[in-house]
């Protein structure tokens, strides 16, 4: 068994670059694969690994400026999720694109997971899913509001044309491991709301700690790894991937006659050109011929 390990936090690194070598060093030594962001504003990933090399890397990050109390959720994976190990520089480490955003000077409320069910069954609370519309689609909260956005990017410009909707309305937000929520709740109370709300560590956090015969999850959690999606208890759910766009789909979606394995599926037939369905064809014989 692998631990897989998300985790991000906030804070001010003034040479981001210097700390790159160092952590990717550590995480090749420990067996360690995955993908770490770093910005100016902090760090993000998702990695998988044996226990103690995670062990490691936490400690190796909460030693960074700041990081002391930095957020992480663990889950683990019968086989290593990822293919490499990847540390990447940034401008930000969840991309949202409003300069003016800083999650480090105030967020939201932090909502419990086992408070969380109480908090968004109230009449008075507008629950919306910050998370993209593919993620979605395979699984969210009873009654959240889908702004069927592509990327996080396009959230504020939502928000402007929807937030009438939210008159008198306190605002509870969630997304898979809390991060992208640091920057929203930050947006709307600079956007002057006060009744601000968040679930803290996320969807993760939810399936790992409320029982099953108690959620209000429908579905299946998305996540970044070649498990593609969890369920209750963080177990590995049933969806595989699309390698063309990325895109979770069902063992009846390979099975359509628009579907081709590493080239396309039913929901990107038409997005790409002949040219970028040559590229992905090589790209999947190649993890073809490595697997063998």
């Amino acid at each position: 068994m692998f631990t897989v390990s998300a985790l991000y936090h906030f804070t001010r690194f003034d040479d981001p670059a210097a700390l790159r070598g160092p952590m990717l060093s550590l995480c090749e030594h420990e067996g360690i694969k995955g993908t770490i962001l770093i910005a100016a504003e902090g760090v993000n990933g998702t990695v998988a690994g044996p226990s103690q090399g995670i062990a490691r890397l936490w400690r190796h990050i909460a030693a960074l400026p700041g990081c002391a109390d930095f957020e992480h959720k663990e889950s683990s994976a019968q086989t290593m999720p990822f293919k490499r190990m990847k540390v990447r520089l940034k401008k930000e480490i969840v991309t949202m694109g409003q300069p003016n955003v800083d999650p480090r000077a105030a967020s939201g409320h932090y909502v419990d997971p086992l408070d969380w069910n109480a908090l968004i069954t109230s009449p008075d609370v507008a629950v919306i899913d910050t998370r993209n519309d593919y993620e979605v689609g395979i699984g969210t909260f009873e009654g959240a509001i889908d702004p069927q956005t592509k990327t996080f990017r396009e959230f504020p410009e939502w928000w402007a044309k929807n937030k009438h909707r939210f008159n008198n309305k306190k605002i509870a937000m969630f997304c898979t491991g809390g991060i992208r929520c640091e920057k929203s709740t930050n947006f709307l109370l600079g956007e002057g709301l006060e009744d601000v709300y968040h679930l803290k560590g996320g969807i993760l956090k939810y399936l790992e700690h409320v029982p099953q015969e108690e959620s209000t999850w429908e579905g299946e959690c998305f996540v970044f790894d070649n498990r593609v999606s969890v369920g209750h208890g963080l177990v590995e759910g049933n969806y595989d991937q699309c390698y063309a766009c990325r895109r979770p789909i069902t063992q009846d979606d390979k099975t359509r006659s628009d579907y081709i394995k590493g080239m396309q599926c039913h929901q990107c037939i038409d997005e790409y050109t002949n040219e970028d369905r040559a590229r992905f064809g090589e790209r999947q014989r190649q993890i073809d011929a490595a697997a063998k």
